[in-house]
């Protein structure tokens, strides 16, 4: 049957998707903005778009489950953010088929009332139900969720391309949450206009923007081309499982207020500014990012990946090709995967201020996060920030230690900076995982600025770079290490190979760019112990570092070059902050200064 419906209705009360009664209305209406007026009916003929196979799992029929199935979300995941498994799963019958058609649609099914088209200047379509519909084709306009404060959505795209030359492709005004879920083998597109309609202060700014907790899911791809400012822009939470999502933006690529979650899938970003970012700076429970698998890949003109409060990468890669800082945030965490960074400033900066309160919402989603965090890693929080800033940590530096940390227990990473590579306002530890830092070629910057105690207790450390403002490790470190500053910069591609007093190799280092000092700490080395340092021209080798169980007994000192002989242990304390070691090391001053003064 053909339904008449006025263009601009209030959203429907209706119950949250998973309470639907189980009588089903069937309902057909066509709209189509061409001959729609605001205030007035529309009137059209009925046409289903038919169903599609979309995200169904197993075949299901008309009536059976459908949806699709995440193999990432945990209980863990589903308690610290708005996202379930329930949220990608449905059955067809709940289905309503959104025919996109122009700057018009069709809706047909059982929440066909619920979807309304209105012109009067570019054409919107509304959906202001909370159950499932599936949008397909194209459409000249601007789609926009306005449903109850309480509603779950959500939004099928399959094959849909949606283009606005006022304002966002698709806006999310209201509702509980929504789930974007991308239908299987679907190629989907959102693009939005170089210049709004609506300028002022609180519009959206985005071509993908939710003013409710958004998750983006499923087995298909999406394209969001940001042309005025941001890509995608969560004001609430920020979950991706399993999509194929690429993203271009003049300004930032994907900012999720409050959290951003990566379980699976892959995700590639260019962005003027920032890459992937939580941005709420008020509320230390909120502004985290989580990768907690999946791939990520950035390049940004401003911050590659940044948090206001903790960035943990748990799982998956994240590749920043280009930035200016890579990775960013008050605390970060490393405990598995693999990062591989490149920036023109700081690779890994843990810096900035911790708001000091609390959200004040009943759904406090980061407290988890956070908690799951520190106990990976041990990772600095909002309550041992006081007492960081308030004594600092050993050593010192040119300013008194904060809170920020770096901690990393496993895991792969790879930073090549121009300027610092391993930085930190206050402290920094590696316990487990290969820590890679191709760092500064110049003296104004140090592969490591750790403001407070730089400690390695376990894993892999190599940091190359200049000399000017080399920096060890601390002194409560427990596993060996050495320092070495070369009697001239060697090239890029240059192996260096380290060997004990015996002549055995137990470490060999092949550089990306030219080198003149070099930290190395492995299992296998001693403190107080002589090693020495020799030099290898086109080796072969990889770029990185191999030791312990990663040699493969291939590195010899035949033929090389020697550069220097150092005792593992004594370290010299760069511009950044306060190592020491056992006396400064190799020509630096005692640890933290004369008389406590700033170490130098």
């Amino acid at each position: 049957m053909t339904t008449q419906l006025p263009t601009n209705r209030p959203p429907a009360t209706r119950h949250p998707r998973r309470r639907r009664p189980a009588v089903l209305r069937a309902t057909a209406l066509t709209l189509s903005a061409t001959l729609v007026l605001a205030g007035c009916a529309a009137t059209g003929t009925s046409a289903s778009s038919g169903t599609s196979d979309g995200v169904a799992s197993g075949g299901a029929d008309s009536a059976g489950t459908a949806g699709w199935t995440s193999a990432g979300v945990t209980e863990e995941i589903a308690e610290a953010t708005h996202y379930d498994a329930d949220d990608t799963s449905y059955t067809e019958d709940e289905v309503t088929e959104v025919s996109l058609e122009g700057t018009g649609a069709t809706a047909t099914g059982v929440d066909a009332d619920t979807v309304s088209v209105a012109a009067g200047g570019e054409a919107v379509l509304t959906i202001s139900g909370s159950g499932t519909y599936r949008l397909s084709g194209d459409f000249q306009g601007t789609v926009v969720v306005a449903s109850g404060a309480e509603d779950a959505v959500q939004v099928i795209l399959d094959g849909a391309a949606i283009t606005s030359s006022t304002g966002s492709a698709l806006r999310v005004d209201s509702a509980d949450e929504v789930t974007l879920l991308l239908a299987e083998g679907s190629a989907n597109s959102l693009t939005d206009a170089e210049t709004y309609e609506d300028a002022s202060e609180d519009a959206a700014d985005a071509a993908l923007y939710s003013r409710a907790d958004l998750t983006i899911a499923g087995s298909g791809s999406l394209a969001v081309e940001g042309n005025h400012l941001d890509a995608i822009h969560g004001n609430d939470g920020l979950v991706i499982d399993g999509a194929s999502v690429t993203v271009q933006a003049a300004d930032d690529g994907i900012v999720g207020k409050d959290y951003v979650a990566l379980i699976s899938g892959t995700v590639a970003v260019t962005a003027a500014q920032d890459g992937v970012k939580s941005s709420n700076a008020e509320e230390s429970d909120r502004g985290w990012l989580t990768l907690y698998g999946g791939s990520l890949q950035v390049s940004a003109g401003d911050d590659g990946v940044k948090a206001e409060s903790t960035l943990t990468v748990r799982d998956g890669e994240v590749t920043v090709t280009e930035s200016t800082e890579g990775l960013e945030a008050y605390a970060i965490v490393v405990s598995g995967g693999a990062i591989d960074v490149t920036s023109s400033d700081d690779g890994l900066n843990a810096s900035g201020e911790l708001a000091t309160a609390d959200s004040s919402t009943e759904d406090s989603t980061a407290d988890a996060s956070a908690d799951a965090s520190a106990e990976d890693s041990g990772a600095t929080t909002k309550d041992s920030a006081g007492d960081a800033a308030a004594g600092g940590f050993p050593g010192g530096g040119l300013e008194a230690a904060g809170g920020q940390s770096i901690t990393v227990t496993g895991g792969a990473l790879t930073i090549t900076a121009e300027g610092d590579g391993l930085d930190s306002n206050g402290s920094a530890e590696v316990s487990g995982g290969t820590v890679v830092v191709n760092g500064p070629e110049g003296n104004g910057n140090g592969s490591i600025d750790v403001a407070g105690d730089f400690t390695v207790t376990g894993g892999t450390l190599a940091a190359a770079g200049s000399a000017g403002m080399a920096q060890g490790l601390g002194e409560a470190s427990t596993q060996g290490g050495l320092q070495v500053t070369l009697p001239e910069a060697v090239e890029a591609g240059t192996t260096l190979v380290v060997a004990d007093a015996g002549g055995a190799v137990v470490a060999t280092f092949t550089t990306v760019k030219s080198a003149e000092n070099l930290v190395l700490s492995a299992a296998g080395i001693q403190d107080d112990a002589e090693y020495t340092v020799y030099s290898t021209a086109g080796s072969g080798a990889g770029a990185g570092v191999a030791a312990g169980e990663s040699l493969d007994g291939s590195a010899t000192t035949d033929g090389a070059t020697e550069l220097a002989t150092v005792t593992a242990g004594e370290y010299s304390a760069g511009m950044g902050g306060g190592m020491g070691g056992m006396g400064g090391g190799m020509g630096g001053p005692p640890a933290g200064g004369l008389d406590g003064a700033p170490a130098w």
